[in-house]
């Protein structure tokens, strides 16, 4: 039964099995006992194995995010001259450029133009409260003759 993680499965009295959770404080091992009696008992740890932890908040498996997480998308399009800003923390933003050369700022840095026909995604692929966005604001300039359009997701 060692090595595995994320099942108990019936075994010999005094056997242990280890995983480990999360919960608003981060890591911390859950040692599951099945005791003489039959009774299956949990202790919890920090990772050390030793030192006691109560959990805090909700308990689940480190890295899995909701499974139905709520999304807001938005869908700009800026013909001529104009400014599309996105702010710091969405799961993604695509960029695709129909004419012109607009230029993308990632967080107040160096203004780069994009050329026509380019088409560009930033994206994180695990959200939830303790999951992944982007860290970057996002500034996308276009000026007369431009035309582009900037998609993007958000987690609620």
């Amino acid at each position: 039964m060692s090595g595995t993680s994320g099942s108990v499965s019936a075994a010999a009295p005094n056997d242990a099995e280890y995983e480990i959770l999360c919960d608003n404080n981060g890591a911390f091992i859950r040692r599951y006992t099945l005791t003489a009696g039959g009774a299956l008992s949990t202790t919890d740890t920090t990772l050390d194995g030793v030192t006691p932890y109560v959990p805090v908040g909700t308990v689940a498996r480190c890295g899995v995010t909701a499974a139905n997480p709520l999304i807001d998308s938005t869908v700009q399009r800026q013909t001529g001259a104009g400014t599309v800003t996105i702010a710091a923390g969405a799961r993604s933003v695509t960029l695709i450029v129909y004419a012109g050369a607009p230029t993308v700022a990632l967080s107040g840095g160096t203004a780069v133009p994009i050329a026509t026909g380019s088409s560009l995604t930033w994206s994180v692929d695990q959200g939830g409260k303790a999951g992944e966005s982007l860290q970057d604001s996002f500034v996308f300039t276009g000026i007369p003759g431009n035309d582009f359009v900037v998609l993007s997701t958000r987690e609620l």
